[in-house]
C-alpha cells in the first residue's frame, strides 16, 4: 500500500467586490478577493495539497498565472485537474482537510455547502472532505481583514 500526504497553502488579498468564492461557494461580502483566477484560496490550497502528495509541483506550474487563458478561471478547473492526475497515477483521494483563516466572512454557515461542492469536484464522498475555519485573533494580515489564507492536507492511497 502506498500512502501519500500533501500540504497546500494559499493567500489572496481583499480588493473591490461584493462577494468571495471559497471552496466553490459564492459568499456575499463587502470585498472581493484579488487573484489571477477566481482567487478561491480554499480550492487553491486543496489543489496544491494533492499535487504535493503526488510530487507533481504546484498549481502555478500546471496553470501559470502568466498565461492569460487562466485569467478569471474557476478554481474548479484546477482542483479537478489535480484529482484526475491522482487517478491517472493510480491513487484514490482518501480525504481532504481544508482550513480557512479569516475574520470575515464567517465560514460556519457555509461550511457544509463547501464540503458538498469540494466532494463533487473531487468525486469522493462528502464525509471525506473537511472544511473548517479559524480566525487569527485579529493578528497579522488576516486579523486586520486584509485577506484570507487557507491550509489544506490531502491523503492519497494506492492499493
Amino acid at each position: 500500500m502506498d500512502i501519500r500526504l500533501g500540504n497546500g497553502y494559499d493567500v489572496h488579498r481583499f480588493g473591490t467586490g461584493d462577494h468571495v468564492t471559497l471552496c466553490g461557494i459564492e459568499i456575499h461580502h463587502n470585498k472581493g478577493l484579488q487573484g489571477h483566477s477566481d482567487a478561491d484560496v480554499g480550492m487553491h490550497a486543496a489543489t496544491d495539497a494533492i499535487y504535493g502528495a503526488l510530487a507533481r509541483g504546484d498549481i502555478g506550474q500546471h496553470f501559470p498565472p502568466s498565461d492569460p487563458q487562466w485569467k478569471g478561471a474557476a478554481s474548479e478547473i484546477f482542483l479537478r485537474h489535480a484529482a484526475e492526475l491522482a487517478s491517472e497515477m493510480g491513487f484514490t483521494i482518501s480525504n481532504v482537510d481544508c482550513t480557512l483563516v479569516c475574520e470575515y466572512p464567517k465560514i460556519g454557515p457555509h461550511a457544509e455547502q463547501m464540503r458538498i461542492e469540494m466532494a463533487r469536484i473531487l468525486d469522493i464522498q462528502v464525509d471525506r472532505v473537511s472544511v473548517k475555519a479559524t480566525t487569527s485573533e485579529r493578528l497579522g494580515f488576516t486579523g486586520r481583514s486584509e485577506g484570507i489564507a487557507a491550509l489544506a492536507t490531502a491523503a492519497l492511497v494506492k492499493l
